[in-house]
C-alpha cells in the first residue's frame, strides 16, 4: 500500500495532487440516474429497471465516482439477488446499527466495471477525471448496473490498455478472487512457484480460467479438472494436464498422478474429504477452497451464532489437517487496486487473457 501512495505521488509533477474537477450539469439533472435494482429478495422477477436511482455521492476523500462504459454479471449477482449472504452484507453496511431498519433496498447487483473516472475526493491524487479505470466493487456496496457508481480508490486500477471496456469488465471480480486465494492466502507468487504442481479443481469456469493463466504465467505445472467440452480451452490457456471429471473415478484418476504443492478448490462439497490427500505431505502443501459456509451461517444461525460456528469449523479443521502435514485454508474475494494494477500488467503482457479468451462472465 506505502509503494502505491509513492506512485500515486510521483505520477504527477512534484508530487502535486491534480486540481479536482466535478461532474458539470445541473443539481436537477444529476439527482437519478438509471439503473437496474431490486426492492426484495427473489427471482428475476424482482429486478426492476429504474431511471430514477438516487446518484452516487462521494462521502469520504478517497472515493472516486466512475461512469460505467461496462459490467458484467457473475454468480455472486444471483446469489445476492436471492437474499444470500443479507446478514453478513447489512452488519457490512452499517456495523454500528445507525440506522434503525435495514435500508439496503433499492439495491443495484453487479461487482465488475470498467469505465472512466468523472470526480474524485480530495485525497484522490493517483487518478484523475478521464481515466481509463477497472474495478471490482465489494458486495455490501451499491453495484454496477448502473450509470454511475462510486468506489474507494483503493479498489481502482487503470483498465489494461489491450482491452476494450467490454472485454475488461469480465475480468476483475474473478480475477481478484482467483488473486485472493492463490496469492493472499495461498502465499503463491512469482517468485515461488516455478515449478510447483498446482492442481484447480472447477478449472473452466471464471475464477478457475483465470487461475489456470496466473499460475501457469508463474512458471507452475498445472493439471485442470473440468467437463470433455472445455478440454482446448483449457490448453489454449496453458494447461498442462486436463482431467475429464465426468470419465471414470476422478479421485482415483488424480491419485495416478505426482502428489500436487498447491490445490485451489472451486467446487467444495464432496471433493474436500479427499483432495487433501492428493498433496506432498510436510512439504509446506496448501490446499485453498472458495466454498466455505462463512456467509450461509449468518444467515441461517445470526451474527453472532453464525460467526462462532465459522470460527469453529475453520479452526478445527485446520488443525485436522496440519496434524496429517498439509495446510488447509479458505478463500474469499478481497477488492483491491493495487492487486489489479499486477493483474493489468499480466494481461498488457500478454502472460493472461493473451489469447483472447475471457473469464466466464456475461460481458463476453
Amino acid at each position: 500500500m506505502l509503494v502505491r501512495a509513492a506512485l500515486r505521488c510521483a505520477a504527477r509533477p512534484g508530487g502535486q495532487r491534480p486540481p479536482v474537477r466535478g461532474i458539470h450539469g445541473s443539481v436537477r439533472a444529476r439527482s437519478a440516474m438509471p439503473s437496474w435494482v431490486i426492492d426484495q429478495y427473489g427471482r428475476n422477477e424482482v429486478l426492476r429497471f429504474t431511471r430514477d436511482m438516487v446518484f452516487p455521492v462521494i462521502h469520504y476523500p478517497n472515493e472516486v465516482i466512475v461512469k460505467v462504459h461496462a459490467a458484467s454479471l457473475n454468480p455472486i449477482d444471483l446469489s445476492m439477488r436471492s437474499g444470500y449472504g443479507a446478514t453478513a452484507l447489512n452488519m457490512k453496511r452499517d456495523p454500528l446499527k445507525i440506522k434503525s431498519m435495514d435500508t439496503e433496498f433499492p439495491l443495484t447487483l453487479g461487482r465488475d466495471v470498467s469505465g472512466v473516472i468523472m470526480e474524485c475526493g480530495l485525497s484522490v491524487s493517483y487518478f484523475k477525471p478521464g481515466d481509463e479505470v477497472w474495478a471490482a466493487i465489494p458486495p455490501w456496496k451499491q453495484g454496477t448496473l448502473s450509470e454511475f457508481v462510486v468506489a474507494s480508490a483503493n479498489e481502482v486500477s487503470f483498465k489494461p490498455k489491450c482491452l476494450s471496456h467490454v472485454e475488461a469488465a469480465s475480468l476483475p471480480y474473478v480475477g481478484l478472487t482467483a488473486w485472493s486465494a492463490i496469492n493472499k492466502v495461498g502465499g503463491l507468487n512469482q517468485s515461488n512457484c516455478s515449478g510447483k504442481r498446482v492442481l484447480i479443481l472447477g478449472a473452466s469456469g471464471g475464477v478457475g480460467t483465470f487461475a489456470v493463466q496466473l499460475v501457469k504465467a508463474w512458471g507452475a505445472h498445472v493439471t485442470a479438472v473440468c467437463s470433455h467440452d472445455a478440454d482446448t480451452l483449457m490448453r489454449k490457456l496453458g494447461a498442462d494436464d486436463v482431467i475429464d471429471y465426468k470419465t471414470g473415478n476422478l479421485e482415483q484418476q488424480l491419485k495416478a498422478l505426482p502428489s500436487f504443492d498447491f490445490i485451489l478448490d472451486n467446487v467444495g462439497g464432496s471433493t474436500e474429504k479427499w483432495a487433501l490427500d492428493l498433496l506432498k505431505k510436510w512439504s509446506g502443501a496448501t490446499y485453498v477452497t472458495l466454498v466455505t459456509p462463512f456467509l450461509i451461517n449468518m444467515d441461517r444461525l445470526g451474527v453472532a451464532d453464525g460467526m462462532l460456528q465459522t470460527g469453529v469449523t475453520i479452526g478445527s479443521k485446520t488443525v485436522k489437517h496440519l496434524m496429517k502435514g498439509v495446510h488447509y485454508r479458505w478463500a474469499f474475494f478481497m477488492p483491491s487496486g493495487p492487486s489489479l494494477d499486477e493483474i493489468a500488467q499480466l494481461v498488457d503482457s500478454g502472460k493472461c487473457l493473451s489469447r483472447g479468451v475471457c473469464p466466464a462472465s456475461s460481458s463476453c
